[in-house]
């Protein structure tokens, strides 16, 4: 009985679809008491919507006690549909029930057609085709906006220490693939590649050299890094930031115009290549992810399916494809191929690593939200351009003399995951070996005495680590495009690759030693520092976010080591629980809480015994319910309603006496319906009598033509008794994407609770400050 209106004794009909009221963001429905929270409709004032998930066809029947839902379509289909009514406005949350009931309705025609003609029938397949194709232009496109920014960015990156003579748009590393005159010790030095005191000075080396390229690396920096805040702050605020707390947001149902917009989509891709390239301690894997998001978005539109339906849009997967833009013929950004198993003793330092991957997480969400708190509430944050300015010049001028914090981090974090083989010429391969006896000399063969290069390099890396984990504190928040995937990898990277030599090192010169003495014999392969690396990379990363499983399967994707499945979950699993024992929430469900959107968090449980009548609203002290009654309002009286009052919607009820709740209506819906009465009604004066019921109240001969809006009433917004725990009811807000919940007590309408009341009663019970709920 999907299409069938039923109607009751009274003429109220309903039918089997069910809606959802949308709210806006930046705007508080009703405060509870009826008083409608008073609102800004400036952009920086606006709140974003929590987590929401579609509820599909599935409902909630009266039981007489605790949660009431029915099924209504939001539209009168006896009547033609108002133009402008169903849809949203920037920073509204969109009514998941009545998107998916608008595409049940285009499907149901669409079939019913498709057997009339083969030109219906190609509409069909085109129309059950378009999500893949949508899936497939967004993979694509995609993939290759990921590799011109990893492409452009490495090229940038090397622009700051010099120049390749042959051509200009070669890295350092492809412009001295083809030279004949490299060497094995010194493959990345060729005639082709000229430094900047090369070029100016025509001298390489000397202390004159040093300066010039040290100089010339800080103008490079400053540079990408003005130009990159300069575009974002100029031309798309929104692409700063890595999105992904935004997209959280936006997946859950929430409209942001113009934050998956093409301006976006462009700026951002430009100015994640400028900051990457600026050295700042950033990655661009989160920044990616809006990238992505934007191209799925933009792609929908060109779909009626998707661009008509905003529960629909949300459906489109966002697929990163690889046009190889990491110059090794593979899917993963830093493959690892290690040659030797690891042993169960090695649980020891690998829950080690877990538990300084907890302890980095907690104190780096601590830190940062504290500065970013700080750059909120004070004279700091309203130059951006300064703030990011400063922090590059900083970063440039520490980073340029210790080589592991002036190279590219994802180029860092490599070098960091590889084993050592006869190949490699890092310093962190430098061993030694003994021959006859008596001559030493360095070899890049495991399990050696480390020689005088892993010693220094051991120092530096110790080094690279504070400064890392300094400047990404202060760095994850700027104005510019910034991921946190990346940083954090190579913040554990460091410290897992110190801890891997160490424990080399100890079963060298101790592998007479009980757990080592039955697995690690002299000459043996049994330790591999890089394995230690990427399970520092995955703990600090899961301190960070707080991820598990899909944290374990990102690090395949990127290494593909899927192997060590074991050590990785180990690692993960003691980061997180260490990290949750200093709070429980990751990075960017703190920065969620600090922009002070209306999030509900999936994760958090609400286990305190409240009822709902102690969180509605009005309370005692408050002013009475706003309501509109269903029959007996003139177009003025409206009016006057809507002009003096800033809510997003009103309960309709049966009259002031009984309180008998009948809908809801949207004030967005109510200003247009009038609007196009008057433009298209003869007869609508201001005395016209406005109805919400089925059938015209009986009216004098003399009176004027009412006005109809039964079509934009939810006759079924969601309710809850007096009596419903409120564990249920935030239970309910969390799955079905609720913004607001009416209250009732046999029938009669008692009061509102909205996400913001929930939010604020949750951070009453938590001991914070319930006014923290607000966007800032």
């Amino acid at each position: 009985m999907e299409s069938e209106q039923l109607f009751n004794r009274k003429g109220y009909y309903r039918n089997s679809y069910n809606s959802i009221a949308s709210a806006s963001s930046d705007e508080e429905l009703l405060d509870g008491a009826g008083v409608v929270m008073d609102f800004h409709t400036s952009e920086d004032d606006n709140l974003l919507d929590g987590d929401a998930t579609s509820p599909g066809s599935n409902y909630v029947m009266s039981n007489g006690g605790g949660v009431m839902s029915s099924t209504t379509h939001l539209l009168d289909f006896l009547e033609e549909p108002i133009p402008g009514v169903g849809t949203y406005d920037d920073f509204h949350t969109i009514d998941w029930v009545r998107e998916k009931c608008k595409d049940r309705e285009r499907h149901r025609k669409i079939n019913a057609k498709k057997k009339e003609s083969a030109w219906e029938f190609t509409k069909s397949l085109y129309d059950a085709w378009s999500g893949w194709l949508v899936v497939t232009l967004t993979g694509l496109a995609s993939g290759a906006l990921a590799g011109l920014i990893d492409i452009a960015a490495d090229w940038l990156n090397d622009i700051k220490e010099g120049v390749c003579l042959n051509a200009m748009w070669f890295n350092h590393e492809q412009c001295c693939w083809g030279s004949n005159e490299t060497t094995f010790a010194e493959r990345d030095k060729c005639p082709q590649w000229k430094s900047w005191a090369g070029l100016i000075l025509g001298q390489e080396e000397g202390p004159g050299s040093y300066i010039m390229n040290y100089f010339m690396y800080i103008y490079w920096a400053l540079s990408f890094a003005f130009l990159a805040v300069l575009l974002v702050k100029v031309f798309a605020p929104y692409a700063c930031g890595s999105g992904i707390p935004e997209i959280k947001t936006i997946l859950s149902g929430f409209i942001i115009r113009g934050y998956l917009g093409k301006w976006t989509l462009l700026i951002k891709t430009v100015t994640l290549v400028l900051a990457v390239a600026s050295g700042l301690s950033l990655g661009k894997e989160g920044p990616l992810v809006h990238v992505a998001c934007c191209c799925g978005n933009i792609f929908s539109y060109l779909f009626p399916k998707y661009s008509k339906n905003e529960a629909k849009k949300r459906e489109v997967p966002f697929v990163l494809r690889s046009i190889n833009p990491f110059g090794n013929s593979r899917l993963v950004l830093f493959y690892v191929e290690y040659h030797t198993p690891w042993y169960l003793f090695e649980l020891i330092p690998f829950i080690l690593l877990g538990v300084f991957g907890g302890l980095w997480g907690a104190f780096f969400i601590k830190a940062n939200i504290a500065w970013c708190r700080r750059r909120k509430s004070t004279r700091f944050g309203k130059y951006p351009i300064l703030e990011v300015i400063f922090v590059a010049a900083i970063t440039a001028v520490v980073a340029f003399p210790n080589p592991y914090t002036r190279q590219n981090t994802s180029e860092l974090i490599k070098e960091l995951f590889t084993d050592c083989g006869p190949l490699e010429s890092s310093q962190l391969c430098q061993y030694r070996s003994q021959m006859n006896g008596s001559k030493a000399f360095v070899d890049a063969s495991p399990n050696k005495p480390a020689g005088p290069g892993v010693y220094a390099a051991i120092w530096q890396l110790c080094l690279a680590l504070i400064f890392k984990i300094i400047m990404t504190i202060f760095t994850f928040g700027l104005k510019v495009p910034a991921g946190l995937f990346i940083p954090s990898m190579a913040i554990g990277a460091i410290a897992g690759r110190i801890v891997g030599i160490a424990v080399e090192q100890l079963a060298y010169y101790h592998h007479d030693w009980l757990v080592f003495r039955e697995w690690c014999e002299v000459g043996t392969d049994c330790i591999t520092p890089g394995l230690y690396a990427m399970v520092g990379a995955a703990a600090c990363l899961g301190g960070v976010t707080r991820m598990t499983v899909s944290l374990v399967v990102i690090v395949f994707e990127l290494t593909g080591g899927l192997e060590y499945i074991v050590p990785l979950m180990a690692a993960v699993m003691t980061s997180k629980w260490v990290g949750d024992a200093f709070g429980r929430e990751g990075i960017y469900e703190s920065h969620i809480r600090l922009n002070g959107y209306p999030f509900l968090d999936a994760k958090e449980e609400f286990t305190h015994t409240t009822l709902a009548r102690e969180v509605m609203r009005p309370r005692r002290s408050d002013p009475p319910l706003a309501v509109l009654t269903q029959d007996d309002l003139t177009v003025e009286e409206l009016q006057g309603i809507i002009n003096e009052t800033s809510y997003n919607g009103f309960p309709v009820i049966v009259s002031k006496e009984s309180q008998r709740l009948v809908g809801f209506a949207l004030r967005r819906d109510i200003t247009i319906a009038i609007e196009n009465a008057r433009r298209k009604q003869e007869g609508i004066l201001l005395t016209s009598r406005v109805y919400f019921t089925q059938h015209a109240p009986t009216l004098p001969a003399d009176s004027p033509r009412p006005l109809k809006l039964r079509s934009i009433l939810d006759m079924s917004p969601f309710t809850v008794t007096d009596h419903t725990p409120m564990e249920i009811v935030v239970d309910i807000f969390r799955k079905l994407g609720l913004r607001q919940c009416l209250v009732t007590h046999n029938g009669r309408l008692l009061g509102i609770i909205t996400k913001k009341d929930i939010l604020r009663h949750m951070a009453q019970m938590a001991n914070q400050d319930p006014d923290n709920i607000m966007f800032n």
